[in-house]
């Protein structure tokens, strides 16, 4: 007896829904752990399923439960044959082609994506990546470099072997942080641990580590944070050190309570008065679970918050993760430890994935205050001035307007623009050195020749030429001290 193409495709389909098996109380256990990095909700099929598949398989797999709304309730989905063809379709048009597997479970239905092994792949043409519960839209070239960077095995993900549960494993955390993130706990730990994603086979992933560890620097010596307050504005003076290396809930509780208590209170007087500190609580928060998540833990630095007279600073080991560009901070998402954003985000220490940046901004404006972002190859910073800006957060004064003027004009465009203006001659690397000034007061030698791309001497020689012109003058001592652009 012949068998149709469509006879046998139909029974691929057929074999292929019973690859994966999943028991009914197995399911509705993972539903209750909600939407995360490894878990979508669809009430059906929806248009834009390839994104879904796509961006699982760039990340770590997960699966996608059709028949459940947004919030965890369940409406049920029956599924067809022509649903299970349309979903291998989808897969198989990917580039490269990709598979997964589809179950139906009661009255739901489950697409089990592996993780890909030929990373990075596409979906009609567009590249995505999984950020928290959400499906990310990528660039090729920011999802070639994402890969080329953090590599395809991140840190959070790595099965930990040194990992003992029976001597390791704090109850105590793991119960709260299911309390803070409303998962029931009447299933057993390692059961809701592997909903979380936290397992590999019977291994605690790394990630799982710094959040239920009795003590995490017994396995990553630089997984702490260090707080400093110093005298002044300079590093020479300590007047207090703490050093925090409990787990990473703890450290980030112990480190928020540290910066809060030595900043100052005002007294803000409108229809009645009000008490609030000196720098937004929102943005301190934001910086230094950024600083936490965003580490590179391959690293032997730590997360360091330096508090001294004039400004706040927050830093991390690794600069931007994926060869972004700091001009793209605010704009797009790329965590280094996606399953570890995944775990601050069920319990809401992060609101919004990719929104950090522009809050922290929005927040210091509000303020009347300045933020700035330090980016190196090594490292992050977010400085927090406690000076009030009188300037609203934006450099005053006629080159100030001009830059922002010609915001896209070459250097050596700007330097005749400039020179025009002043009735002085300048170079070039003159006006790009007064623009990289106006944009970060706080700027050092070294990085203007990062950015600029000329040797150290030329920025020096260059900055030399500029106070004789009267345009630049240095407040303060070389270090701890700021620029201040003349006219």
């Amino acid at each position: 007896m012949q068998v149709s193409l469509l006879e046998q495709r139909e029974a691929e389909e057929e074999e292929e829904i019973e690859v994966m098996k999943m028991g009914k109380d197995e399911l509705l256990a993972l539903i209750k752990t909600g939407e995360g990095y490894s878990l979508e909700f669809k009430e059906s099929i929806p248009s834009d399923l390839g994104k879904h598949i796509c961006a699982f398989a760039n990340a770590s797999g997960g699966k996608i439960v059709l028949g459940v709304k947004d919030d965890g309730s369940i409406i049920g989905y029956r599924l067809g044959n022509a649903d299970s063809s349309r979903i291998q379709d989808t897969a198989r048009n990917m580039d490269p082609q990709f598979q997964v597997s589809v179950e139906k479970v009661d009255n739901l239905a489950v697409i089990h994506v592996p993780e890909g092994e030929n990373k990075p792949y596409s979906s009609a043409g567009h590249f995505y990546l999984r950020t928290g519960s959400n499906s990310q839209q990528m660039s090729r070239d920011e999802i070639r470099n994402f890969f080329q960077r953090e590599r395809l095995v991140r840190f959070d993900e790595k099965p930990n072997k040194d990992f003992d549960f029976s001597n390791d494993f704090d109850k105590h955390k793991f119960k709260n942080y299911l309390s803070k993130a409303g998962i029931s706990a009447v299933h057993g730990d390692k059961d809701i641990l592997r909903n979380l994603g936290l397992l590999d086979g019977e291994y605690l992933k790394n990630a799982g580590v710094l959040f239920f560890s009795h003590r995490i620097t017994k396995f990553f010596m630089g997984a702490v944070v260090t707080c400093v307050l110093y005298e002044g504005s300079t590093k020479s003076t300590i007047l207090d050190k703490k050093e925090f290396n409990a787990d990473i809930m703890s450290n980030y509780e112990n480190a928020k309570t540290y910066v809060f208590s030595k900043l100052n209170t005002k007294y803000i007087i409108k229809a009645e008065r009000t008490e609030r500190l000196e720098l937004p609580e929102e943005a301190l928060r934001e910086a230094l679970i950024n600083a936490i998540v965003h580490r590179d833990y391959s690293s032997t630095g730590h997360v360091q918050v330096d508090v001294f007279l004039d400004r706040v600073v927050i830093s991390n080991p690794g600069g931007l993760v994926g060869g972004m560009k700091k001009e793209e901070l605010g704009r797009i998402s790329l965590p280094r430890n996606p399953l570890l954003m995944d775990m601050f985000l069920r319990i809401n220490k992060v609101e919004r994935v990719g929104s950090g940046i522009e809050r922290i901004r929005q927040a210091m404006k509000e303020y009347g205050l300045k933020v700035r972002f330090d980016v190196s190859e090594a490292m992050f910073s977010v400085v927090f001035s406690r000076t009030a800006d009188k300037t609203g957060g934006k450099p005053a004064g006629k080159i100030a307007d001009l830059l922002k003027e010609n915001e896209g004009i070459s250097k050596k465009e700007l330097g005749v623009k400039l020179g025009d203006m002043l009735g002085v001659k300048l170079g070039g690397n003159e006006a790009e050195i007064l623009r990289k000034i106006t944009e970060n007061d706080h700027i050092t030698s070294s990085e203007l020749s990062r950015q600029i791309g000329i040797s150290t001497t030329a920025i020096e020689n260059n900055m030399a030429k500029l106070k004789k012109k009267g345009l630049l003058k240095r407040i303060g001592p070389a270090k701890g001290g700021h620029w201040k652009v003349l006219k």
